[in-house]
């Protein structure tokens, strides 16, 4: 029958010791006994006996100074402090200086504001059974310090295996083609979710703060053709990108044109509409003239046209009655050549002059002095 069985009986080890019911041992009352032994055994007779208390007294308050000495700890601004009392979670602690009673208090700090990062890479088989060598790499944070802790054995390696189980289900679930190229964010974003999805049921205390997607390599066998369709699928990008900014350059010329094509049109038109209703109203004035006398008016007409159209002509066509023949005159060529006459001859007499002047200021200066004294002696004595 155990001691703590229904029926009446009161087997309780800690209890009824000695005739009383009591509870389980204070720590205090231990050490009061523990020093009252120590005083007795220090006040005997013997000189060797008080020695040996008062020694044994020094110990043992040394021991209870570095014990409390050594339960002063410090939990740093970025941690928290997971305190188990007897390996039974008591309390969270918050930064600073504190302290436990050592061997009865355990303190784990754990950094719940750094952002912790794990990589992870392999070689992987793709849906369409081609293998790729795949590196990511997880950044986490801590949010809950004792799950962390003491939710699974150990965090980090749970982590890491959780994340490696991801990757392959993700990778196995695609195509070589998208992991290496235009699929990686799909990729990395399914992996996100299908690592949360294994590690929320764990409730491991952490939370995912982002996937890095770092690299992803074909086999060495085949790299260069898959470098190449990269190269190519790169090229495409480029040149669609081109032709984009040439459309943006090209746009807005046409439509400037188009603008500038419809004002002049809308001009045209105005011109037009404009000069009928001038020639309308000139119409309309000249309609009672007609109506008056319609031959002259016809003539006249007539002949204010012809003059207008000739005026802007240098052919004149002669009807020559009497022989029946059409007579063509040139007036162009003949004005242009009268015009080239008078140029001729006005340069002819201009070089004329200009050499007779030549002349004459020749003559004037190759002339002596004796001959011009000569010449007025002459006239002198004729006179």
């Amino acid at each position: 029958m155990a001691w703590n069985e229904p029926g009446g009986n009161n087997n309780d080890p800690w209890k009824n010791k000695g005739g009383r019911d009591q509870g389980p041992p204070d720590l205090d009352d231990i050490f009061k006994n523990l020093f009252a032994k120590i005083s007795k055994g220090g006040g005997g007779s013997s000189g060797g006996n008080s020695v040996g208390g008062i020694g044994i007294t020094v110990v043992v308050v040394a021991l209870l100074v570095i014990w409390f000495i050594s339960g002063f700890y410090t939990i740093r601004e970025a941690e928290r402090g997971v305190v188990l009392r007897f390996g039974e979670f008591s309390q969270f602690v918050e930064p600073g200086l504190r302290w436990k009673p050592t061997f009865i208090d355990t303190v784990y700090p754990v950094n719940v504001q750094s952002i912790n990062s794990m990589p992870s890479e392999g070689s992987m088989l793709t849906e369409d059974e081609n293998v790729v060598g795949v590196e990511m790499e997880v950044q986490y944070r801590i949010v809950e310090p004792f799950k962390y802790r003491f939710a699974v054995t150990e965090p980090e390696q749970s982590l890491n295996q959780a994340l490696n189980s991801a990757i392959r289900y993700v990778v196995g679930h695609s195509t070589m083609n998208d992991i290496l190229t235009s699929g990686r964010e799909l990729v990395r974003q399914q992996v996100w979710q299908e690592l949360e999805a294994i590690i929320e049921p764990y409730d491991m205390g952490i939370s995912i703060v982002d996937i890095n997607f770092k690299d992803a390599r074909p086999p060495n066998q085949v790299r260069e053709a898959f470098d190449d369709a990269i190269a190519a699928q790169e090229d495409e990008q480029r040149f669609i990108r081109e032709a984009e900014a040439y459309a943006r350059e090209i746009e807005p010329r046409a439509r400037g044109q188009v603008n500038r094509m419809a004002e002049e049109a809308q001009a045209y038109k105005e011109r037009v509409t404009l000069e009928a209703r001038g020639e309308v109203a000139r119409f309309q004035e000249l309609l009672p003239q007609y109506v008056a006398a319609p031959v002259v008016t016809r003539q006249r007409i007539y002949l204010e046209t012809m003059e207008q159209v000739y005026s802007n002509t240098s052919k004149i066509m002669v009807d020559n009655k009497g022989s029946g023949n059409m007579m063509y005159l040139p007036l162009d060529k003949i004005l242009e050549n009268q015009n080239n006459k008078v140029q001729r001859n006005s340069s002819r007499s201009t070089l004329e002059g200009l050499q007779q002047n030549g002349a004459a200021a020749t003559q004037s200066s190759n002339s002596s002095p004796s001959s011009t004294l000569r010449g007025d002696r002459t006239r002198t004595g004729r006179d």
